[in-house]
């Protein structure tokens, strides 16, 4: 307990939860602590629910930061929860409990008793089968709460300790859908990062996670930035985050309306694109004809058939390479593509439904 605890009191971090005296009193051996006046990771999620990806996201960079450098300073946690995240009145995640993991003795089938330190919820399956503790297990713990934080869940559950143990070491990471959340394609991917059953799998360092969640957040924000400076001139035109896209909602001089999708294209996280949309109208047999000849005559964008609810639509699509597209251009696509969407639409059928 002194090592540990004078290990962990030589970490000064914006994010740890800073130790400021060791010490023993009639046999008990205390830590006095740094005093955070606010509330836990677990209160926060139990209180407001699942949060925004990007939110999500950058609580589990700062709480990275904090991984990191207690990482690079040769020190695990080994008990990473939401219990013991403190966040602060001002939204600053603190880490705490550095070194003070309860330990769980546990009878396995066809086993003798294992003891674990930590909490069995939040522990990397190799930590499972009583090997060491590392900081990628330390990382397996934040890929949990960055979990928690998106879903409001847990990755893994079970009736009894035992079938809990199985189903982190044996079931493959349950899918956002399943939880009922639809969550941006690469923060999905980092937590399958995150959570990667073996070891070598993960970013092998708080550093390396540090690394992983500023890469995902910088591709979130980026849209979410690119957005607001695309539109803050033109409260006109109204537009909102629904999941991992943003909807855009616009209405012509002529009354008619329609809407726009902005989201980032299923590609490889090297080549991003962004994905600009709009649906024209059903994609039925009598308009085949007519819409190939339309195609034909669009100079930038292009005229898809997209499966929405089991249906096909024609769809009205633009693609830019996000890395370089800026909010002037965005904007402008978005009007173009929603002009020819409506354009579409009003030949195709004379209605006025998207």
């Amino acid at each position: 307990f002194l090592n540990e605890g004078q290990a962990a009191a030589a970490l000064n971090h914006p994010n740890i939860v800073t130790i400021h005296a060791i010490g023993e009193e009639r046999g008990y051996y205390f830590l006095e602590m740094e005093f955070v006046a606010g509330r836990s990771l677990r209160d926060l999620v139990e209180d407001e629910g699942p949060q925004t990806p990007v939110r999500a996201t950058g609580l589990a960079l700062r709480i990275a930061e904090g991984l990191a450098s207690a990482h690079t300073n040769g020190i695990l946690h080994r008990d990473l929860k939401p219990d013991n995240v403190m966040l602060t009145h001002q939204g600053v995640p603190k880490i705490t409990d550095f070194g003070l993991a309860k330990r769980v003795f546990v009878h396995l089938e066809s086993s003798q008793p294992r003891e674990f330190v930590g909490t069995p919820t939040f522990m990397a399956p190799e930590l499972l089968e009583s090997q060491p503790a590392t900081p990628a297990s330390d990382v397996y713990a934040l890929g949990v709460c960055y979990f928690f934080l998106l879903t409001g869940k847990l990755p893994y559950q079970g009736e009894t300790l035992n079938e809990l143990i199985q189903n982190i070491r044996h079931q493959p990471l349950p899918s956002f859908r399943s939880f009922g959340m639809s969550i941006p394609m690469e923060l999905a991917e980092c937590a399958t990062m995150l959570l990667a059953k073996a070891a070598d799998n993960r970013p092998q360092s708080g550093v390396e996670a540090v690394q992983l969640l500023q890469a995902v957040l910088g591709q979130t924000e980026d849209i979410e930035s690119l957005m607001q400076k695309a539109f803050m001139n033109h409260p006109e035109i109204r537009w909102n985050r629904e999941n991992q896209r943003y909807r855009i909602q616009l209405v012509f001089s002529s009354g008619r309306k329609q809407i726009v999708f902005v989201e980032s294209s299923q590609h490889a996280a090297v080549d991003r694109l962004l994905k600009i949309s709009s649906i024209c109208c059903p994609a039925i047999p009598v308009y085949f004809e007519p819409a190939l000849r339309l195609n034909s005559e669009i100079l930038h964008g292009a005229l898809a058939i997209a499966e929405i609810d089991e249906e096909a639509f024609f769809v009205m699509v633009d693609n830019y390479p996000l890395s370089t597209v800026d909010p002037e251009e965005l904007r402008r696509s978005v009007l173009e593509v929603a002009h020819r969407a409506d354009a579409i639409e009003k030949l195709l059928t004379g209605l006025d439904s998207n």
